[in-house]
C-alpha cells in the first residue's frame, strides 16, 4: 500500500495535552484516512545529526535535530529573512546573505538524505511551504522518480517582485521539479504562470502543464479551510464557559476581537491606528466597545519583531491612555496563547471580528469567527482584501488594511449594521465555508497529485492566462 510521506519545517508529533497546530489541523483527514510518515525538524538544536521516530496508530512521525549554523542559516536567515518578506510583498525587510542561501540548500538535502533512506517505489510525497522550495530538486537529483507535490501555505508575490531576489532564476524554477504545486487562490497561482512566462519562456498563455512527459508540472488552487460544523459545535460549547463567562462580565458594551502572531505580515500596528480613528470620530461609541487583542509573541529574537512588539505596546498604552475611564478601558492586548476551545468561545461571544493582515496566504482566524457565530444573531467579520480568504468572503466587510480611516468607519458600520443585514451575510460566509471544507481539501490535493504514472484531473486544476502585455 502508497504512503503518503509529509515533509514540512516542523513535524506535529502528537503529545498529551498540547494543542494543535494550524498544520496538524489542515492535515487531520489525511492522517486519518492514509497510512503517513511526517518528516522534519524536531524543534532542537544538536551538534550531532539524531533522528527519532515516533508512532500513533499507522502513522510515524520522523523528527530530525539541527545544528545551530542549519538554524541560524536555514531558518532564521532564509526562510525568515528573505523569503517570508518578500512573499508578503516586503521587499524593503528582506536581508540576503550567500551564506543563508546555502544554509537553506543543505537543510533541504539533509531532509532529502533522511526521506530517500525510507521511500518505497509507490510512496507520494506531499511538502509544505516556503522552507522547502527546492526539496523535489534535490530528491530528483538522488534519482527518486515518486510523485511529488507542493503546497505553498503562504502568498506567492507578482515576478515583479520575486525577480528582485538574488538567486531567484535558481530557486523558483526549482518547482519544476514538483509534479503538482498547489497555492491557496487563482491570484498566487497565476503569480507563478505569469513569473514562467517570463523568466522561462513559456507562452503567453499558459497552460497547467509545464515540461512533457511523465514529469509535466501542474499548477493547481487548493484553498485551505477548516471543520466548519465542527467549530461551530465547540463554539456553541465554549461560549458557556467560565473563561468566556468572565471576559464578558468585566467589559461593558460589545467585544471585537482580533487574533493573530505578533508579526509584521498580520498589519496590527495599522489596525490599532484605525481603531483609535475609530473612538476619535464616534465618541458615542466610548464605553460601549472594547477590542480584545489576543497576540501571542513570534520570532522574538529576530530584530524586527521585538521592535515591532515594542510599538505594539505603546500604542495600545497610548489608545488606552487617552480614552480609558474608571468604568471602562476601550482595549486590552494580550501577549498569551489560548487553545482553540477558548478562542472559540471568544469568537462566538464577539460581535466583530477585526482581520486585517496587509498580506496573508488565507487567514483561518477570518474562517474560525465566522464558523463560530450564532447564526441567529450573528457578529461582523471585518476583512482586509489583502487576505487569501478574501477571494471566498465576499460577503464580509472589505477593507483596505493601509487605510485607518476606512477600516474605523467600517468598525463603526459592523457596530451599527442590522441583524437582517448580518444574518445575511453571515448565511453566504457560511455557505463559502462549507463548500472548502477542511475534510476534503487533503484528498482533492492528493486526487490532482495522482498515485500512478499519470495525473488525474480535477477542477481545481485551472488554465491561467496572464494579462495581455505582460509576458
Amino acid at each position: 500500500m502508497a504512503r503518503i510521506f509529509i515533509i514540512s519545517n516542523r513535524v506535529a508529533v502528537p503529545k498529551a495535552g498540547l494543542q494543535p497546530g494550524g498544520l496538524e489541523v489542515a492535515l487531520k483527514a489525511t492522517l486519518k484516512k492514509h497510512t503517513c510518515v511526517w518528516l522534519g525538524w524536531s524543534g532542537e538544536l544538536s551538534d550531532t545529526a539524531r533522528t527519532q521516530t515516533f508512532h500513533k496508530g499507522r502513522n510515524a512521525y520522523v523528527v530530525t535535530d539541527l545544528g545551530g549554523d542549519d538554524f541560524e542559516e536555514y531558518y532564521n536567515g532564509f526562510a525568515n529573512r528573505v523569503l517570508w518578506p518578500i512573499f508578503h510583498y516586503r521587499l524593503d525587510l528582506a536581508e540576503f546573505s550567500r551564506r543563508d542561501l546555502s544554509g537553506y540548500w543543505r537543510v533541504n538535502n539533509q531532509f532529502a538524505d533522511e526521506l530517500v533512506q525510507r521511500l518505497k517505489p509507490d510512496d507520494i510525497v506531499w511538502v509544505h511551504d516556503y522552507h522547502l522550495i527546492p526539496l523535489a530538486k534535490v530528491l530528483r537529483e538522488r534519482g527518486v522518480n515518486n510523485r511529488i507535490g507542493f503546497f505553498l501555505h503562504i502568498p506567492l508575490p507578482p515576478p515583479e517582485i520575486l525577480t528582485a531576489m538574488p538567486n531567484h532564476d535558481t530557486l523558483i524554477p526549482a518547482l519544476g521539479d514538483y509534479d503538482l504545486v498547489g497555492f491557496q487562490t487563482d491570484g498566487d497561482a497565476a503569480n507563478f504562470a505569469r513569473y514562467l512566462a517570463r523568466e522561462l519562456g513559456t507562452p503567453t498563455h499558459i497552460s497547467h502543464r509545464l515540461g512533457d512527459g511523465e514529469r509535466a508540472m501542474r499548477i493547481g488552487t487548493f484553498p485551505v479551510g477548516i471543520e466548519t460544523r465542527e467549530f461551530n459545535r465547540l463554539a456553541g460549547r465554549a461560549v458557556r464557559t467560565q473563561l468566556v463567562g468572565q471576559v464578558m462580565k468585566s467589559i461593558p458594551g460589545v467585544l471585537m476581537i482580533g487574533v493573530d502572531r505578533l508579526d509584521y505580515s498580520k498589519g496590527i500596528p495599522a489596525r490599532l491606528e484605525a481603531y483609535e480613528r475609530f473612538l476619535a470620530a464616534h465618541p458615542e461609541w466610548h464605553g460601549k466597545i472594547t477590542y480584545l487583542q489576543i497576540t501571542p509573541k513570534s520570532r522574538s529574537q529576530i530584530k524586527e519583531y521585538s521592535e515591532m512588539a515594542e510599538a505594539v505596546n505603546a500604542t495600545a498604552g497610548r489608545i488606552n491612555g487617552a480614552y480609558s475611564n474608571a468604568a471602562w478601558s476601550p482595549m486590552r492586548y494580550v501577549n498569551r496563547p489560548y487553545s482553540r476551545t477558548a478562542l472559540s468561545g471568544l469568537y462566538r461571544a464577539a460581535k466583530v471580528g477585526l482581520v486585517t493582515p496587509m498580506r496573508d496566504g488565507m487567514n483561518l482566524v477570518a474562517k474560525e469567527f465566522v464558523a463560530a457565530q450564532d447564526d441567529e444573531d450573528p457578529g461582523v467579520l471585518i476583512l482586509s482584501r489583502f487576505a487569501g480568504a478574501a477571494s471566498e468572503f465576499g460577503a464580509a466587510v472589505l477593507v483596505n488594511p493601509y487605510d485607518p480611516d476606512a477600516v474605523g468607519a467600517a468598525i463603526a458600520r459592523a457596530m451599527a449594521m442590522p441583524l437582517e443585514e448580518r444574518r445575511r451575510r453571515h448565511s453566504e460566509l457560511f455557505a463559502a465555508l462549507l463548500r472548502n471544507d477542511i475534510a476534503d481539501w487533503g484528498d482533492n490535493f492528493l486526487k490532482a497529485l495522482g498515485t500512478g504514472n499519470k495525473l488525474r484531473a480535477i477542477d481545481a486544476i485551472k488554465d491561467f492566462v496572464p494579462p495581455a502585455g505582460i509576458a
